[in-house]
């Protein structure tokens, strides 16, 4: 299954998602802000990037700025409970492969991560 990073201020949030994951047959790797995840992914290789827009450091949208550029094959799912920062999440449609609105059920985030890894291309 795949390695997926989670970027999540909220501890509750992070260890929720990433256990529904675990479930799932995936590995996780949870971080608490965008600066964590950007070291994160220099020390790992990861199948995915889950992260929350509205987060400390480095928010979600600078994340995925930075993951896109330096991690291209890398898709990008982000979370977040506010409507206008879904709105700024869309604005980056080209770099994200989707925007998941909280709260949101176990079901809808596998489903959703599920669907996202099963569209890869996979390697020669």
């Amino acid at each position: 299954m795949a390695h997926i990073l989670i970027a999540e201020d909220e501890m509750a949030v992070r260890m929720f998602v990433g256990r529904a994951l675990e479930h799932r047959g995936h590995s996780t790797v949870g971080v608490e802000d965008g600066g964590a995840a950007i070291t994160a992914m220099a020390a790992e290789d990861f199948d995915l990037l889950l992260t929350d827009i509205v987060m400390p450091v480095m928010d979600g949208i600078a994340l995925a700025l930075k993951v896109s550029a330096e991690y291209p094959e890398i898709p990008i799912l982000m979370m977040t409970g506010y409507s206008h920062e879904q709105q700024r999440a869309h604005n980056l449609e080209c770099l994200i492969h989707d925007v998941i609105s909280k709260p949101f059920s176990l079901d809808e985030l596998c489903n959703t991560v599920e669907d996202i890894l099963k569209n890869q291309p996979q390697p020669d």
